[in-house]
């Protein structure tokens, strides 16, 4: 049954996917890729959706570069559905230029914020959390976020520490004591052990009023910039003005710009749903149905005493011999090997190719 007309779903689209280097492109950005499936991530993310919030409430945030790469990827969504930042200025800035237009739409609109790029096999039993975040919201104005079951020490998310609830929230609703950036492994151990933290999904639910008058209070610069935008929408001064001011926005993200430091209740629901970020080749390896010797083999391969690998190599034959726990990424243009351990670290190639300027490898 889908949700009251006041809902409002939120999908940033925006990002580069470095950690996907060198499938994920400029021009091909990871969340327009079929990783895993037949269908993109960012479809896979509108679809989730079905029944929930309708594709006319649904709004997808991206960057006007890549506005040719996204739109053909929704054919049955309005252009006027598309919010196009000029610049990229991370999720602070993005989540913030989404809220005054549903804000301008619906004073008292409620937004479901997603990342793009995420995986969820359990559909509805996500739609079911995101129903009880949106009671959470109706009944306390509240910042409403998902937290993740952790499953392992893992070093590429950020944790949410929370504390029991009170009697006035549902079972599996907690109160946020802290949210903590990405640990040290030693670090993410004694979460584990704890009991007391959840994986950060960057899932949240909220009022765009009240995430707006977050950002005043934790980021009076940013939301300046935003409320000159937000008086010119739906005015033919509308791009000029949203590329003057957007631009002078300093690039943060909601977590540390509002998150981690606001005065105000933040309650987390327990989001057992099969999540993962698929942030990383050695993730996307992790959730993978495994073949022979324990490994992933796209494409045509050769292996001999190899074992724990993950290989990509698709219209090309790829031969390995004698090598565990490595990672193979072939494209026409370029071809990545490392260990699998080290995929975490596959953007710093794409930071040094930027910084030789060789942008063709982008």
């Amino acid at each position: 049954m889908p949700l009251k007309p006041n809902i409002y779903a939120i999908i940033m689209a925006g990002g580069m996917g470095t950690r996907f280097w060198p499938l994920s492109r400029r021009r091909r950005p990871k969340q327009v890729l079929a990783i895993n499936g037949p269908n993109s991530m960012l479809q896979d993310t509108v679809s989730r959706l079905d029944g929930l919030i309708p594709l006319e409430r649904t709004y997808v945030v991206s960057n006007a570069q890549q506005m040719r790469i996204i739109a053909p990827q929704l054919p049955e969504m309005d252009e006027a559905n598309f919010i196009l930042e000029p610049v990229p200025r991370n999720t602070a800035a993005c989540i913030g230029l989404a809220a005054i237009h549903v804000r301008r739409i619906d004073p008292g609109g409620i937004m479901v914020v997603l990342p793009a790029d995420h995986l969820i096999k359990n559909i509805t039993t996500f739609q079911n959390i995101v129903r009880t975040g949106i009671n959470v919201v109706e009944k306390h104005d509240a910042l409403v976020t998902i937290g993740i079951p952790p499953t392992r020490p893992e070093t590429a998310y950020g944790y949410i520490q929370f504390e029991e609830p009170g009697d006035d929230l549902p079972d599996g609703v907690y109160r946020v004591k802290t949210f903590a950036e990405k640990p040290t492994i030693e670090t993410a151990r004694l979460f584990l052990d704890s009991g007391d933290f959840f994986w950060n999904s960057g899932i949240f639910i909220w009022r765009a009023s009240k995430i707006l008058a977050e950002l005043d209070d934790c980021l009076p610069e940013l939301y300046a910039q935003l409320q000159k935008i937000e008086e010119a929408l739906e005015k033919d001064e509308y791009p000029g003005v949203l590329s003057n001011y957007y631009k002078r926005i300093r690039p943060i993200s909601i977590d540390y710009g509002v998150m981690e430091i606001t005065n105000s209740p933040i309650y987390m629901l327990t989001g057992d749903f099969g999540w993962s970020d698929v942030g990383s080749w050695d993730e996307l390896f992790r959730i993978s149905v495994k073949g022979q010797d324990d490994s992933v083999h796209i494409g045509e391969t050769v292996a001999i005493d190899a074992q724990h690998n993950y290989i990509y190599s698709p219209g090309k034959l790829t031969a390995v011999l004698g090598m565990d726990n490595i990672l193979v990424v072939n494209t026409p243009s370029a071809t990545l090997i490392c260990p699998l351990d080290r995929a975490q670290d596959v953007k710093e190639i794409v930071e040094k190719l930027q910084k030789e300027k060789r942008t063709r490898y982008l």
